[in-house]
């Protein structure tokens, strides 16, 4: 009896790398990267395949997108419909390809980062271009044909198409442990550049490069690094730095505006609004006071982005300071990495081309040898008709003779002449000499009579004259690999006479935008921050004014350098600093923001202890109690640090900082323990240390006893607080030591 429970038993790493491995090489070659041969990833072969099946052609209506993308789900790509119908909006957006591959009806998105509409409510159909160059000679056997997953239906492995798509429309992709991102090209440019190649094969990139200069992205902009671009073509690898066109012109009353009228292809989407809160950030933060108004005009006409400045503004500078500050100019990181003879490889320009070049040597090849074999049978069946016509009379009489088909057709082919009726022995004679082919048998059976007219017999000549016309030009261009070429050349030059483009970006080598800030004449300013942890400064006019105010509404009032930073201690013991340059700067009503915008602060996990500006610290020391009852002191100068987050003190496990106090002129320090123990002991008792030490006790507790406060008096003061609805005079607790455990005090 067979055992259906053995045990396998298998090395659980090695099957979890060979898994993995295989995993990752699925969404590599069959999901995230292009084919070098056509320059598209599955799912957009699948799709624009699905359309040209269900002939949703340029020349006919167009098909609810939604139908578009569940026939493609259910016959070739079932991944989900997300990502497919997110393809074909890619491919419909004139501002990402270079030269569009759907032509959308309805909402498709736009440059400004909206989403397109939903399948159920946008249309498509195929661009006349693509069914030009992507999908023409689908019916010609050119590429090989595939199972689907399911094995229900055929689908093309590559489309044959005829220009290096990859070049003109780029991609953009991420698989596992690798990327892609291939920038778009001019059409035109392209082509010649595969034409010079063809002439060429030895020609280098450098002199590919005098035909097709660089990128040319739908968004226009200028690119800056022309001489940088060789390298990046023949390594397939580099930055291309890229900026936004800029000009001015007059606005009202005198004053100048900034217009962008083309930005850089990486500022398409969401970075559109991230640059125009980039603008207003730079004017809310005092880097500019030039920004009177900040306005997006875009349209369809294209982009339009007016900012309005000051009389006097220094228009050059603002513009440098854009550049700088935003990205108006920006790079785009080039990855020419696609899948060539079935692994991904990352490829210079004129390895694509050549990989282009060599898959349009083998689809043609492919073509003209289904054109030949097409062109040879018909000729064959031509003089089968032509030599019928001849000897009609004896076809009619042999027809007449036979007793069916068989029988004529066996005396066609091979002159068997028994049990055919002849009216003389001359025909039969006649008959058995015949040796038509099956083919022309056939043909000759089918004939109609109106065939035997004598003009339809004259046409027939000449159509066998333009056959063996064909059949002389095929053989030539299956047998002379120039006469091949120049069949190629011709077909780029069509594509190019219809669907060439004016250049839209611009190349050239551009100065290093010099921007100098200016630099802050340094001031003293109030820092304000709220219980809520809302912060704003003001200056020392407006505070002074509204002391009184100031001091009732917030948590923390403090002195401070516009160019200096503030400090911000935490429970967790940790410190952060934050520019008082980051900081609102205005009136004393003006919006405040949060901390955790200008700092690593979380308000949601941390308690804010103490803040303080730096420049103050260095003249004083800070006191640290913890929860646990460690204390010490640490000098200033410790803190006088540029790092966003520091540790301000060292605890123990389980600890956490329960005050932080600038010591001055206190004499006392009161701990007060969550069990009700009051300790009441001199500040000079608390020995200085370093930041990262511990510190010593200053009060002990019982277990599961803590500090719950802490207080400080000074000499003639009498501080008095609320402790269980009674009035704690703190001044008259009995003086103690360090490290004791202090007066239990009662309700």
């Amino acid at each position: 009896m067979e055992d259906n429970n053995r045990i396998i038993k298998t090395e659980y790493s090695e099957l979890m790398q060979k898994s993995y491995i295989d995993y990752a090489m699925s969404v590599i070659v069959a999901r995230a990267l292009p084919d070098v041969r056509d320059g598209l990833k599955p799912v957009q072969r699948r799709v624009l395949y699905d359309m040209y099946e269900l002939g949703i052609r340029y020349d006919r209506p167009y098909r609810k997108s939604a139908r578009i993308v569940g026939d493609t789900m259910g016959k070739y790509h079932p991944h989900g419909d997300s990502s497919i119908y997110e393809a074909l909006v890619v491919m419909a957006q004139e501002f990402k390809k270079g030269q569009p591959l759907i032509d959308g009806h309805g909402n498709f998105g736009n440059i400004e980062g909206d989403g397109a509409a939903a399948m159920r409510y946008t249309e498509a159909r195929l661009e006349k271009l693509t069914q030009d160059a992507f999908l023409e000679d689908l019916d010609k056997d050119v590429v090989d044909f595939i199972p689907n997953f399911d094995e229900t239906e055929k689908e093309p492995s590559v489309l044959p198409c005829r220009i290096p798509n990859l070049l003109v429309n780029g991609s953009e992709g991420i698989a596992v442990g690798m990327a892609t991102s291939i920038p778009p090209h001019n059409l035109s440019e392209v082509i010649d550049a595969v034409k010079a190649y063809m002439l060429d094969e030895n020609i280098t990139t450098a002199e590919l490069m005098r035909y097709m200069q660089g990128p040319d992205f739908p968004t226009g902009g200028i690119v800056t690094n022309k001489d940088e671009l060789l390298s990046i073509y023949e390594t397939g690898a580099g930055k291309i730095k890229l900026r936004g066109k800029v000009e001015t012109e007059k606005g009202k009353n005198g004053r100048t505006n900034v217009v962008i009228t083309e930005i850089p292809y990486t500022m398409i989407g969401a970075n559109i609004g991230k640059f125009l809160s980039d603008v207003a950030a730079l004017a809310e933060s005092k880097k500019t006071t030039d920004i009177v108004d900040i306005s997006n005009q875009s349209s369809k006409e294209g982009i339009r982005i007016v900012i309005e400045l000051k009389k006097d503004a220094d228009v050059d500078h603002f513009i440098s300071m854009l550049y700088k500050k935003t990205r108006l100019e920006d790079t785009f990181g080039v990855n020419m990495l696609a899948i060539s003879d079935g692994r991904p490889e990352t490829l210079g320009l004129k390895q694509i081309i050549k990989a282009n070049t060599d898959f349009q040597f083998e689809i043609n090849r492919r073509k003209y040898e289904r054109l030949l074999a097409k062109e040879q049978e018909k000729r064959e069946i031509q003089e089968g008709l032509i030599k019928a016509c001849n000897v009609i009379d004896l076809i009619i009489e042999i027809l007449r003779g036979s007793r069916d088909r068989t029988m004529a057709k066996a005396c066609l082919v091979d002159g068997v002449t028994e049990g055919i009726k002849f009216k003389t022995k001359q025909a039969s004679v006649m008959a058995a000499q015949l040796c038509f082919t099956e083919n022309q048998a056939n043909a000759i059976l089918d004939m109609r009579l109106y065939k035997l007219i004598g003009l339809e017999i004259e046409a027939l000549i000449k159509e066998h004259e333009e056959t063996i016309a064909n059949i002389y030009r095929y053989e030539d261009i299956l047998e002379r690999k120039s006469a091949m070429a120049q069949v190629i050349i011709n077909e780029l030059d069509a594509l190019k006479k219809e669907y060439s483009q004016k250049r839209r970006t611009v190349i050239d080598n551009c100065e290093e935008v010099v921007f100098e800030e200016k630099k802050i004449e340094e001031a003293p300013a109030y820092c304000l921050i709220d219980r809520f942890g809302y912060t704003r400064c003001v200056d020392v006019a407006t505070f002074e004014r509204n002391q009184e105010a100031a001091f009732a509404e917030n948590r923390f009032v403090f002195l401070v350098k516009n160019t200096g930073r503030i400090c911000l201690f935490t429970n967790t013991g940790q410190l952060y600093t934050v520019k008082v340059s980051d900081l609102p700067f205005g009136k004393f009503r003006d919006k405040a923001i949060p901390l955790d915008n200008v700092s690593n602060f979380d308000s949601t996990r941390e308690q804010l202890l103490l803040a303080v500006g730096q420049s103050e610290l260095n003249l004083y020391r800070l006191l640290f109690v913890t929860k646990q009852g460690m204390t010490k002191m640490v000098d200033g100068g410790e803190f006088d640090v540029m790092k966003r987050t520091v540790a301000a003190t060292k605890l123990q496990e389980g600890d956490e900082v329960a005050n932080v106090c600038v010591y001055q002129d206190q004499k006392y320090i009161i701990l007060q323990s969550k069990d009700g123990f009051f300790l009441r002991f001199e500040v000079e008792e608390i020995p200085e240390k370093k930041k990262n030490a511990v510190g010593v006790r200053g009060m002990k507790l019982s277990d599961g006893d803590e500090i719950e406060a802490v207080f400080y008096t000074k000499p003639g003061d009498e501080t008095s607080v609320e402790y269980k609805s009674r009035t704690l005079v703190l001044n008259q607790l009995k003086p103690a030591h360090r490290d004791s455990k202090g007066t239990k005090v009662r309700a």
